[in-house]
This record gives structure tokens, C-alpha cells and sequence, in this order.
């Protein structure tokens, strides 16, 4: 089909949707009136606000290996052809994303073969920012847990726990990655012994951390990874916002991507309060 006969076909489609929603938006008005008391009980049971834990990211995003995660080429343009379209070349953990079971096991679940019913969940955050101010390789460790348990009861079933260690504001820095001249990283993450804590005495879904890595930054061996991820559980990595929503009580919202066989993948990921 022809450039033009493109072109026009799109902006007649424009002004068909034009036609569509003008006349629609008297019968959409009053459907909404009619619907405005029928809210569902999670929404009506009252969540203040909605934070975004997701950062935005493009080519210069900080990843684990250093090399740029993500690419975007435009096919079309609004100027000449009617309409923007790009083309992406994403790297799977790129930006805030998920790791599925897969990424650590042989035959894991992939990013598509999550249940839905496990991307919504409680969220529990875990404060160590304090203590990774002085200590870039401070980890997360039972004590922490403890003293979340203690200040606010058990951890729920299907829970993401995340660790809170202020690393989300230093992603477009090079203090994110925290090189050292030997090219070894310096950031926190989870001791595999918290882990195994979470695994053996809560019913504990998912781990996210606001830094590169499940493990922090000098593991020599992916321990972290390697305990939780088999199990069927999954990981969250580069989440941003943490310091914004309460240490319990609110929800996580995993927008997780559904490519089929997917080891993992960028999310779109929100807490409502």
C-alpha cells in the first residue's frame, strides 16, 4: 500500500474517532453517573493516593553489566506519516522490571506464567537507607526483619518484602552502578540468610530492592538469586519511591510483562496507599 494511501486512510480513522467520542459523551457522562456509587470494594475501602515505584528510562539508564539496556528507532512519525511509531530493542532487566523464576533456574516459571493473582500483593518496606548512607554493601539481614515484625506483626502471605536504601535517587549518577577501580560494584541488597528467613517462617512472594541487584553489589556468586528465585518466587530490581508509602499497609501493583518464555522484563509498577 502507498505512503499516501496510508495516510490518508489513518486521518480518516481520526476523524471517525472524533465523530465517535463527541457524539458518545453525553451517554458516556451519564453512565458515569450512574456507575459513580458502584466502585469496587478495594478502591471504596479507601486509598489515599497512588505512587509510582517505576523509574523512566531510555538508553542511558544505568544497568548491572554497564552496556545500554534499551533502544528505541523511529519507524513513523506524526509529521510526515500521521502517526508515531517506534521500535524497541529492550534488554529484559532493564529500568525497574521483574525477575522471574526462570531467570535463576533451569526450568522456572516464565515472566508470562506468573499468576496474576501473585502481581498484587502487600507490600512490606524494609528501611536500611540509614545504614547504606555510610555503608554502600550494607545489606538486608533477619535482625531487620525482626524488627519489622516486631513494629508491625507478621509479614502477609504473598508479600513483596523491599528493601528501602535510598539508591533509587543516585540512578543518574554514577554512584548507582558505585564502581570501584577494579570495575567491582558497591551497593545494598538481600543476605541470603534474610531470605531464607522470609522463605522458611513467612508466606513471603517476592523480594524487590531499589539498587541493580537482588544480591548487593560485590556477591561473588548470586546467592540471593540463587536461594529465591528456584523456589517459584520472583524479585523486583530498581524500584524507585520507597521512601514515599509506609513500611506496611499498603498495595503493590506489578505490571508485569507477558512475553512468552521471558526471564524476566521492564514493569510498570505502583503502590496504592
Amino acid at each position: 500500500m502507498c505512503d499516501l494511501c496510508v495516510m490518508n486512510a489513518v486521518k480518516d480513522r481520526m476523524i471517525s474517532r472524533r465523530a465517535f467520542f463527541t457524539a458518545g459523551a453525553a451517554a458516556v457522562g451519564g453512565a458515569a453517573l450512574v456507575s459513580a456509587g458502584a466502585t469496587t470494594p478495594a478502591m471504596a475501602a479507601g486509598h489515599d493516593k497512588v505512587v509510582d515505584m517505576t523509574h523512566a528510562y531510555d538508553a542511558d539508564f544505568p544497568t548491572y553489566f554497564g552496556e545500554p539496556g534499551f533502544a528505541a528507532e523511529q519507524k513513523f512519525n506524526f509529521k510526515d506519516n500521521g502517526f508515531n511509531l517506534f521500535q524497541l530493542s529492550i534488554n529484559e532487566h532493564t529500568g525497574t522490571h521483574i525477575d522471574a523464576p526462570l531467570h535463576f533456574s533451569a526450568d522456572g516459571a516464565s515472566v508470562d506464567e506468573i499468576p496474576v493473582s501473585d502481581l498484587v500483593v502487600p507490600l512490606c518496606v524494609v528501611h536500611i537507607h540509614e545504614r547504606a548512607a555510610s555503608n554502600p554493601d550494607a545489606q538486608v539481614t533477619p535482625d531487620d526483619l525482626k524488627a519489622w515484625i516486631s513494629r508491625n506483626g507478621p509479614i502477609p502471605d504473598r508479600a513483596c518484602v523491599a528493601m528501602h536504601s535510598g539508591w533509587d535517587a543516585k540512578t543518574a549518577t554514577p554512584e548507582f552502578r558505585n564502581a570501584d577501580g577494579d570495575g567491582k560494584m558497591h551497593f545494598p541488597g538481600f543476605h541470603v540468610e534474610a531470605v531464607q528467613m522470609l522463605m522458611d517462617d513467612t508466606g513471603a512472594g517476592a523480594i524487590g530492592v531499589d539498587t541493580l541487584s537482588l544480591d548487593y553489589g560485590l556477591s561473588p556468586d548470586f546467592a540471593t538469586h540463587y536461594a529465591w528465585l528456584p523456589t517459584g518466587r520472583y524479585g523486583i530490581e530498581c524500584l524507585n519511591n520507597l521512601a514515599k508509602v509506609p513500611e506496611a499497609g499498603a498495595t503493590l501493583v506489578v505490571g508485569a510483562p507477558k512475553h512468552r518464555g521471558g526471564s524476566g522484563g521492564p514493569a510498570r509498577i505502583f503502590a496504592m496507599v
